[in-house]
C-alpha cells in the first residue's frame, strides 16, 4: 500500500528536473547595456559603428565592456544601470540623430547552453524594469472627414455616369455632403442613383423651385465602425513599429473609445521613446504627373533612398490621392521571373476598387508609393506667462520609396518591381504592413518610471516571497513535522516549476504578479493541509497509519480540485476582463494553482511514498 509505480516515480524526477532547467536562467541578471541600429531596417551597422561608440564612451569616462556587433545592431554593455542615460547620450552625440537610433536594453547573460535549449529568464513588466507610460488619443473626426471627402468625390462621378446634372456637389462640415439641383427630375435620379450606390449615407431633401437640396449624412453606426476602424489600424501600426525597437514586452493597448495606452519597459529617455512613437508612418499612391499638368494640381518629392536621391532627385506627383496605405491588407516580399525582388501588394475591397478605377486610363505611366514619417520635433515656445518651454512639435516627411510603371489596370492585388536589393524590398513591405496610420493621434499623458524605483520593487516584491515562504516552512514543520518536510520540499519544486513556466510561456513578471506568486505560496501548502487534516482525522477514528494515509489522500482529492479549479476560473476571469496589473496578476495566479495541483497532489504524494510506503509503520509523524 501507498506504493507508486516506478514510471510515476520517473515523470515526476523529469518535471522537476525540466522546471530546474528552464527556471535556471533566472539566476542569470541581464547586464545594462546601449543598442545601436540603424534608422531603417535594411540598414546595417558594423565595426566602425562600434568604434566610434567605445570611443565615444571612452571620451564621457564611461566604463564598458562586451562590445558585440550583431546581425543588425551594435551591443555595449555597462557596468552599472545609472550609466546607461550618460552613455546613450554620449554615443547618439558621437552618431548624430540623422542615421542612428540608440536605445536602452538589457542584454542577457544565460549561458549558451542553456539559451540553445531554448531557456530564458522571465521578461519584466513595466513597473519592474522602469520604462515610460503614454497615453495618446486618436483623432477620429480625421477619418470622417477622410471618407466623406471620398464620398463626395465619388458622389459627383456616380451623378455624372447617371446623368443627374447638378448645380454642386460639397463638403460643408465633417458629416454632411449637400448636393443642389435645379429640377424636382434631376433631384429624383439623384436621389435613386446615391441610395442604391451609398447605402451607407442617410439622405434627405429640401429647398424649392431651382435650389432643390439633398442632404447625405453618415449614419451614427457608420461613424462608430468608422472611429472603430481608425483606432483598431492604429493600434496595429504601433504595435508592429513598436515591436522593432526589441523592448521586452511593450504593452499596446486600447483604452475607451478613441484613446491607446503604450508601455515601453526598459526605456527612460521619454523624448527619445516619444520620437519612436511619433514615427509612425503613413503611405499615399499617387500618378506621376504629367509634363502639361499645372503647378497647382503637383507637388514635387525627393526619394527615401540615398543613392537615388543623388542619381534622379526627386519626381513631380500628382496632387489627388488614389489610395492610402490604411487600404493594404497584406505586403509580401517576392522574386519576379528574372529573380529580382519585388513586394506583392493586397488591398481591401474599397481599396481595390480606387486602384483600379484610376489605374485602368493609365496603362503605361508610373505610379508612386510616398511614404510620409511623422516625428516630433522639440520647439521652444513662451507660455502664457512668458515662460520659454520645450514643445514636441509634430513635422510630417515624405519621401517616394518606389516609382513604377503600370503594365496593366489593377486590382486588388499587384506588385511594385523596381527595387534594387532583397533588404530594400523587405524594408518596403514592412512598411506596408506596418507603416499606415488611419488617422492623427495626439499624446495626452506621459509618465516615466525609473529605473531605481522598479529596482526597489524587486527587492520588496522578492523579500515578501522570502517572507512569506519561510512562514510556511516553518509552521508546516511545526505541525506536521515529517510530513510537513514532505509539503516543504513539495512547494520548493512549485516554486520551481511556476518561474518554469513564466519563462517558457514568455510571460511578463510585474509587481501584482510577484503579489499572484506571494499568494500561491500560501495556497500552495492548503492542498496539503487539507490531507494532512484528514490523515490526522482517520487516525482518530482507529484506522491504521497506511490506511489513513491513503485514504487521507482519496478522500481530499475531490475538494482539493473542486477548490482549485473555482480560484482558476477567477483567475482566468480577471484575465478576461482586466488589463495590466490585474492580468499580471491572474497569469501567475493561474499558473500557480496549475503547479501547485501537480506538486501537492502528485509530488507530496510520492515523497511520502517514499518515506512510509511498503513499510510496517506503527506511529506517524503529523
Amino acid at each position: 500500500m501507498n506504493r507508486y509505480p516506478l514510471w510515476k516515480y520517473l515523470l515526476i524526477l523529469a518535471v522537476a528536473a525540466l522546471g530546474i532547467l528552464y527556471a535556471a536562467p533566472n539566476l542569470y541578471a541581464p547586464d545594462p547595456a546601449v543598442q545601436i541600429s540603424g534608422q531603417s531596417s535594411a540598414m546595417t551597422v558594423g565595426q566602425g559603428v562600434l568604434e566610434r561608440a567605445q570611443k565615444a564612451l571612452d571620451d564621457a569616462g564611461i566604463a564598458y565592456f562586451g562590445g558585440e556587433v550583431q546581425d543588425k545592431a551594435v551591443l555595449l554593455r555597462l557596468k552599472s544601470i545609472e550609466e546607461q542615460l550618460p552613455a546613450k547620450r554620449a554615443i547618439q552625440e558621437a552618431l548624430g540623430h540623422s542615421e542612428y537610433v540608440v536605445a536602452l536594453n538589457l542584454a542577457s547573460t544565460t549561458p549558451d547552453w542553456l539559451a540553445n535549449m531554448g531557456a530564458s529568464p522571465m521578461k519584466l513588466g513595466l513597473d519592474l524594469a522602469g520604462g515610460v507610460h503614454f497615453l495618446m488619443e486618436v483623432d477620429t473626426n480625421t477619418i470622417v472627414k477622410t471618407n466623406m471627402e471620398g464620398y463626395a468625390q465619388d458622389v459627383k462621378a456616380k451623378l455624372r455616369a447617371a446623368k443627374a446634372r447638378y448645380r454642386s456637389v460639397e463638403l460643408v462640415d465633417e458629416r454632411e455632403i449637400v448636393a443642389r439641383f435645379r429640377s424636382e427630375e434631376l433631384r429624383d435620379l439623384a436621389v435613386s442613383t446615391m441610395r442604391k450606390e451609398f447605402p451607407q449615407l442617410q439622405l434627405t431633401e429640401s429647398g424649392s423651385g431651382d435650389n432643390l437640396i439633398v442632404r447625405a449624412t453618415l449614419s451614427d453606426q457608420e461613424v462608430k465602425q468608422l472611429e472603430d476602424y481608425a483606432v483598431t489600424q492604429n493600434l496595429t501600426t504601433l504595435r508592429n513599429r513598436v515591436n522593432e525597437l526589441g523592448v521586452a514586452e511593450p504593452i499596446v493597448q486600447r483604452q475607451g473609445r478613441n484613446r491607446i495606452v503604450v508601455e515601453l519597459p526598459g526605456v527612460q529617455d521619454t523624448a527619445e521613446a516619444k520620437r519612436i512613437i511619433g514615427k509612425t508612418a503613413n503611405l499615399e499612391f499617387r500618378m506621376e504627373a504629367r509634363p502639361d499638368t499645372l503647378v497647382t494640381n503637383k507637388e514635387y518629392f525627393e526619394y527615401r533612398d540615398e543613392r537615388q536621391r543623388q542619381m534622379y532627385g526627386g519626381a513631380w506627383l500628382e496632387r489627388k490621392v488614389i489610395i492610402k496605405g490604411d487600404r493594404v491588407t497584406d505586403a509580401r516580399v517576392g522574386y519576379d521571373e528574372s529573380g529580382f525582388p519585388q513586394v506583392n501588394i493586397t488591398l481591401d475591397s474599397r481599396g481595390g476598387e480606387l486602384m483600379h478605377r484610376a489605374t485602368w486610363k493609365n496603362v503605361g505611366r508610373r505610379m508612386g508609393t510616398l511614404f510620409i514619417e511623422s516625428r516630433f520635433v522639440p520647439q521652444a515656445r513662451t507660455d502664457e506667462q512668458g515662460n520659454e518651454v520645450i514643445v514636441q512639435q509634430r513635422t510630417d516627411d515624405k519621401k517616394i520609396i518606389s516609382l513604377a510603371t503600370v503594365q496593366s489596370a489593377l486590382g486588388r492585388q499587384f506588385r511594385i518591381t523596381g527595387l534594387d536589393s532583397p533588404a530594400e524590398a523587405q524594408e518596403l513591405a514592412l512598411l506596408l504592413r506596418a507603416g499606415a496610420l488611419a488617422a492623427p493621434m495626439y499624446f495626452v499623458e506621459e509618465r516615466v518610471i525609473g529605473p531605481s524605483l522598479g529596482a526597489d520593487n524587486i527587492e520588496v516584491g522578492v523579500t515578501s516571497v522570502q517572507i512569506g515562504l519561510l512562514a510556511v516552512v516553518i509552521c508546516m514543520l511545526l505541525f506536521y513535522r515529517v510530513f510537513g518536510l514532505a509539503a516543504n520540499l513539495a512547494l520548493l519544486v512549485n516554486m520551481i516549476l511556476l518561474v518554469a513556466v513564466m519563462s517558457i510561456i514568455g510571460a511578463t513578471l510585474t509587481l501584482p504578479g510577484i503579489a499572484g506568486i506571494v499568494l500561491t505560496v500560501g495556497m500552495a501548502v492548503d492542498a496539503n493541509v487539507l490531507i494532512f487534516s484528514r490523515i490526522r482525522e482517520e487516525l482518530r477514528n482507529g484506522m491504521s497509519p497506511q490506511m489513513a494515509i491513503s485514504a487521507g489522500f482519496d478522500n481530499a482529492y475531490s475538494t482539493i480540485v473542486d477548490a482549485n479549479i473555482t480560484t482558476l476560473i477567477v483567475a482566468v476571469i480577471l484575465y478576461a476582463i482586466g488589463s495590466g496589473p490585474v492580468q499580471g496578476f491572474a497569469v501567475t495566479l493561474s499558473i500557480g494553482i496549475l503547479t501547485s495541483m501537480f506538486s501537492a497532489i502528485m509530488g507530496t504524494r510520492a515523497l511520502i511514498n517514499l518515506f512510509y510506503g511498503g513499510r510496517r509503520v506503527q506511529k506517524l509523524w503529523i
